[in-house]
């Protein structure tokens, strides 16, 4: 094969990747799609360049233009989160959550998080990036049932072990983390309180989740791409002492980046721009279309968690497949079928068969996005009934590649602006 066929071998996968999303139903809780005007950004020439430092302090020439791009999406980013501190210049989610770790803790340090079985994310295990900074971990109590971390325990926990982090967030984030009810044991301990928001960033920017620095977060953290429908990047939001907000800012630049993706920068911006004209509207539907679907399985005869409390309070749901063959056996035919989730770990997998684990996450986002309402939603939830309970479905996949034929455009964006629909996304 020459290089010219190997290219062009690419492309083809590329394509036929394409296709596949767009005939598919996408329901993983870490992906949404962006605007046109968003999009575009990322073809600019932005792309090739470098931007090292903050702006106006930088150490290349020719960042006139990235300067004030830079200074545009962080007063957007202000005011989007109403917060005094944004650093746009993390290129992913894990990577802000490096540079607050490397900015705020040393090595032998303690910081307490959510444990990874409990629905924490893989960065807060000892075998990511906290484990690897040499830190020592203590995890919450947490309820089982809701994935939750229960206050009262975890305020113990934290009045014992007086760490000097106290990490909030989770890859399956279902109900607010208990910030206010624990500012007690917060203080008692002279803790800094760290909020992962990543997925959920753009349901606290639609002010439709909880407000962590009103509750008693210090620091922000998160990914730009899941609920706040944005580029892949990340973000770093503060309200914090100046010396703080300057040791985190060392750990994202000369830390753990050199350049930071300025393309994908300018693309953010343009997310947080339309997200303060559509943020609240779209923050609302995605939690009501998660309900219905979780709801809608729920009487279906599958066992989806947090039931007690309304299944969840933010985009994702989780549900508990093990009967029915475990996480992967049964995420394999629901993609079979045309439909897009991932398996995950519960609670009672305690850490281990991550490559078949007990669990399906579910997230709403993406389908809102293009403009799902909760009949969509409960529609695509029977047919999940279906798939989980009876296997792979031909039907189905036909059934479900219809229903994505009626929805062809972006929503909650600037898309107006010119005739775009989500198909040309495919091209």
């Amino acid at each position: 094969m020459s290089a010219l066929e190997d290219a062009l071998e690419l492309r083809k996968l590329a394509m036929e990747h394409q296709k596949f999303f767009r005939e598919s139903i996408p329901l993983i809780a870490s992906e949404n799609i962006m605007s046109p005007l968003a999009m575009e950004m990322l073809t600019t020439d932005l792309g090739f360049r470098y931007a090292e430092g903050l702006p106006h302090h930088r150490y290349y020439q020719g960042n006139f233009y990235v300067d004030q791009i830079e200074d545009k999406v962080i007063d957007l980013s202000n005011r989007v989160f109403n917060v005094k501190q944004s650093d746009p210049r993390p290129v992913s989610g894990t990577n802000a959550n490096m540079s607050v770790i490397y900015g705020l803790l040393k090595p032998g340090d303690k910081i307490a998080t959510p444990d990874l079985s409990g629905g924490g994310h893989i960065s807060a295990a000892k075998f990511g990036a906290v484990g690897l900074r040499g830190l020592n971990t203590v995890n919450y109590p947490y309820d089982p049932e809701t994935m939750s971390v229960l206050p009262d325990e975890a305020s113990k926990l934290i009045i014992k072990e007086k760490p000097k982090v106290c990490l909030f967030g989770q890859s399956v984030f279902l109900f607010p983390a208990p910030l206010r009810e624990m500012a007690d044991a917060f203080q008692e301990a002279g803790c800094t309180v760290w909020y992962d928001g990543a997925h959920v960033l753009g349901l606290i920017a639609g002010k439709q989740f909880q407000d962590p620095i009103r509750e008693g977060a210090h620091v922000i953290t998160g990914s730009t791409h899941k609920t706040l429908p944005g580029p892949q990047h990340g973000i770093i939001l503060g309200n914090t002492e100046d010396d703080m907000w300057k040791s985190i800012q060392r750990g994202v630049f000369p830390g753990t980046l050199s350049n930071h993706h300025l393309n994908a920068m300018a693309a953010l911006g343009v997310t947080l721009a339309e997200t303060l004209e559509f943020g609240e509207d779209y923050a609302k539907q995605i939690i009501k279309n998660a309900r219905a679907m979780a709801s809608e399985l729920s009487e279906n005869g599958v066992h989806v968690l947090g039931e007690s409390r309304g299944f969840t309070e933010s985009h994702t749901f989780i549900m508990n497949v093990s009967k029915f063959g475990g996480g992967k056996l049964v995420a394999e035919n629901l993609e079979k079928s045309g439909i897009v989730a991932n398996k995950n770990l519960l609670p009672e997998d305690n850490n281990r068969n991550s490559q078949n684990p007990s669990g399906i996450r579910v997230g709403a986002q993406e389908i809102t996005r293009i403009g799902f309402k909760e009949s969509d939603a409960r529609t695509v939830a029977r047919s999940m009934a279906e798939v989980i309970k009876k296997g792979q479905s031909d039907r189905v996949r036909s059934e479900m590649k219809e229903l994505k034929e009626s929805f062809t455009q972006v929503k909650y964006c600037f898309g107006n602006l010119k005739p775009y629909e989500y198909i040309e996304l495919y091209r």
